[in-house]
């Protein structure tokens, strides 16, 4: 079956997906994005995905030609076109096509566009054994810079924590505010378990606020754990009791090694494992549906 993008109003096929380089989301990183899962044939958390996306694009005096409700049919067109069932979406907005100045006024025709495709971000075995991390040495984006709320397309500060990753032959790292406490990883938020609290830095830390970093906190709270959103050092996750990372899609997976130190005892935690079921329970229950 022939991959379809939605683009501008249209389905097209992938290689007729395209756009102009003179596009400022190409050229200058100008433009917003939302990571989506379909799971079991409802789009989970659409909505809440939408109004983020909304926020970003107001924030950066984006105006999206479609209305939420607009975005929301398109994303399920888009999956509904491509069978998907249990994937990924990925819903862009760019500023559109400009010239090689800065001056977003010179872009008159923001650009939509929609990804619907399987995804499997980690191997099925690590959710089971747990992932190793490093902590990178690239700092994450101060908040007095730049907003961490706004899901903008440039990610350099955190490919070039990937690139560290890749170098230490891990899957994930550690970035660290200027301050040198924890703010996230390179494409998901952290948690640690501590005395049977469970711990995750604060928006303050330059972190985006996941949709599933939120959705597990409630999944926390449903099971009676206490959670705290505040700063800690790195040391805190070296004796953390456990620590796992959650992301659009990484879902919730288990970490049992930091910079070469053990956490725990080096496996997955009951704590962990307890947030895991009950997140996929979640996803089970909750989202808005693709097929009639």
């Amino acid at each position: 079956m022939e991959q379809l993008i939605y683009l501008d109003g249209n389905l097209v096929e992938r290689d007729q997906a395209k756009l102009s380089v003179y596009d400022h989301g190409l050229l200058y990183g100008d433009g917003v994005f939302e990571g989506i899962r379909a799971y079991h044939g409802r789009v989970f958390r659409l909505d809440q995905h939408i109004k983020r996306l909304i926020r970003s694009a107001r924030a950066i005096m984006l105006d999206i030609p479609l209305s939420h409700e607009e975005l929301v049919e398109a994303t399920v067109e888009t999956c509904r076109a491509n069978d998907i069932r249990d994937g990924y979406i990925r819903l862009v907005v760019t500023r559109g096509v400009g010239d090689l100045g800065l001056d977003p006024r010179k872009c008159s025709d923001p650009s939509v566009f929609i990804i619907a495709a399987n995804i499997q971000l980690y191997p099925k075995e690590l959710y089971e054994t747990g992932l190793p991390l490093i902590t990178c040495s690239t700092r994450r984006n101060s908040p007095a810079s730049l907003d961490p709320g706004i899901k903008s397309l440039n990610y350099l500060n955190n490919i070039l924590a990937k690139i560290e990753c890749i170098q230490a032959d891990v899957e994930e790292g550690i970035m660290l505010t200027n301050g040198g406490m924890v703010s996230e990883c390179t494409g998901d938020n952290i948690f640690v378990v501590s005395d049977g609290e469970l711990v995750t830095p604060p928006v303050e830390a330059g972190i985006l606020d996941g949709i599933t970093r939120t959705a597990v906190i409630e999944c926390a709270q449903a099971e009676g754990i206490t959670v705290s959103e505040r700063m800690f050092p790195i040391t805190e996750v070296y004796t953390a009791d456990e620590c796992f990372l959650t992301g659009t899609a990484a879902e919730l997976v288990p970490v049992v090694r930091v910079d070469g130190r053990s956490i725990g005892d080096g496996k997955p935690g009951e704590t962990t494992r307890r947030l895991l079921n009950r997140f996929r329970d979640l996803t089970e229950s909750e989202g808005t549906p693709i097929y009639d």
